[in-house]
């Protein structure tokens, strides 16, 4: 499960930048992950509550996730296309010359946290 360890680097990630920031606890946490990446949406969020669990800076903590489908443009006639994980081959001109332009990213779009209250 590659899961896990791509919400161990998303975790690291979110409380490096968290604690940078000052902040007393990690809230919550948004990714943007293409299909192309093959990681599957409820093994994302089970690695994330598993990480959570018993850390008081991240515990109760939400994850969102944003699934980016594939999309492709064809090296010979320049059409631009969605499609699933299996079948690339332009839609127009039935080439197999085609270049993936989404569908592989994984970003952390944002993330909310609780910063300490400055009375001075």
């Amino acid at each position: 499960m590659h899961e896990l360890g791509i919400m161990s680097g998303v975790m690291d990630s979110a409380k490096e930048a968290a604690t940078d920031a000052g902040a007393t606890k990690l809230l919550a946490v948004t990714l943007s992950v293409g299909e192309m990446t093959e990681a599957i949406e409820d093994a994302l969020h089970f690695a994330f509550e598993a990480l959570c669990e018993g850390d008081p800076f991240t515990e109760g903590a939400t994850l969102t996730v944003n699934m980016i489908p594939p999309k492709s443009r064809c090296l010979e006639c320049g059409a631009e296309y969605t499609h699933d994980r299996f079948h690339m081959f332009c839609p127009e001109c039935d080439s197999f010359a085609t270049e993936l332009i989404e569908g592989r990213e994984l970003r952390i779009d944002s993330i909310e946290v609780d910063l300490p209250d400055d009375d001075s």
